[in-house]
């Protein structure tokens, strides 16, 4: 079987409290309740419940790392007596019969399970155990959104497990890995309970060429070198639409415009960030005669050294 740490993702100096917290999230992601009708992703709980059953009992985890008992929690015949998790042994004392959820009485995974999906008391673990009213579990998903979408706020329709296809606001200002919530989309409850709540995890996609630092937009612009040379008033894709910026005359590549409050809203403070562009002197794609000719005359008489003021030469 795989090793335990493998199984919950954690080295193996990992301290208790940092074990419990991996158990928890992978718990909560592979729970059965949450994937019904999936064996693939069942046979994947019971395998971290199994790791966890060893690791989270200090006794068991220190049999393990000595090797007295292997990933299934059987002894492996390198140390003494084992009591607890594993192997069982039958009226004689002989050949019991393994069983792998008993986690003994200071372990109890079926616990934690029961913590994380709002089960109360021991031994409830899936929801299914506990009569009577019972608020439905929470259930987590995660959603792809648009660049623009995130910034300036959005509608978009997702599907949840079971199919039902869900309209969800998008406030403008969302951040990447943010969480929202969809109150009452959860699992049903039951006798009557109210149901659980979908958290929706939210993955930014990139944009072609806006980027995003907190609440400022950010975007390199190409420009002509008339534009550049002789100043120009040009067209500028913002998160808002299109604006127009002076471009001075004389304005290099490396040269940053701003944009005031053309960024992106700030949630919790109010008020928009701004737009900064960068420019790019870009040449024309085909070489150009009179272009390079006109060149060629002005710098017999101007002469300058880009890199030797960068100290570079």
């Amino acid at each position: 079987m795989k090793d335990p740490y493998q199984t919950l993702g954690v080295a193996r100096g990992t301290e208790p409290a940092e074990l419990k917290r991996a158990y928890r999230k992978l718990a909560k992601k592979l729970h059965p309740d949450v994937n019904p009708g999936d064996a693939k992703i069942e046979q994947r709980f019971k395998e971290v419940s199994q790791a966890y059953g060893i690791l989270g009992d200090a006794k068991k985890r220190a049999q393990f790392d000595r090797g007295e008992i292997d990933a299934s929690g059987q002894q492996t015949g390198w140390g003494g007596g084992f009591g607890g998790f594993g192997a069982r042994r039958g009226g004689g004392g002989q050949g019991g019969r393994h069983r792998p959820f008993d986690f003994g009485a200071d372990l109890n995974v079926e616990d934690i399970v029961s913590e994380l999906f709002g089960a109360r008391g021991r031994g409830q673990g899936r929801g299914r155990a506990r009569r009577g009213r019972q608020r439905g579990a929470d259930v987590s998903y995660t959603a792809p959104i648009g660049f623009l979408e995130a910034a300036t706020g959005a509608k978009k329709r997702i599907r949840l497990a079971d199919g039902k296809v869900l309209e969800m606001k998008i406030p403008p200002g969302t951040e990447d890995r943010q969480t929202l919530r969809l109150k009452g989309q959860g699992q049903a409850g039951e006798g009557g309970a109210a149901a659980g709540d979908a958290y929706v995890e939210v993955h930014i996609e990139p944009h072609s060429y806006f980027t995003r630092k907190d609440g400022d937009v950010h975007l390199e612009l190409p420009v002509t070198l008339p534009e550049a040379v002789l100043g120009a008033t040009v067209q500028v894709p913002t998160v808002h639409g299109k604006v127009s910026m002076k471009i001075p005359a004389g304005s290099n590549t490396g040269a940053t415009l701003r944009l005031k409050g053309k960024g992106i809203v700030n949630r919790k403070g109010g008020g928009k960030g701004d737009q900064y562009v960068k420019l790019k002197v870009v040449l024309p794609d085909k070489p150009d005669k009179e272009l390079k000719d006109f060149v060629e005359r002005w710098a017999k008489t101007h002469d300058y050294h880009p890199r030797r003021k960068a100290g570079m030469d």
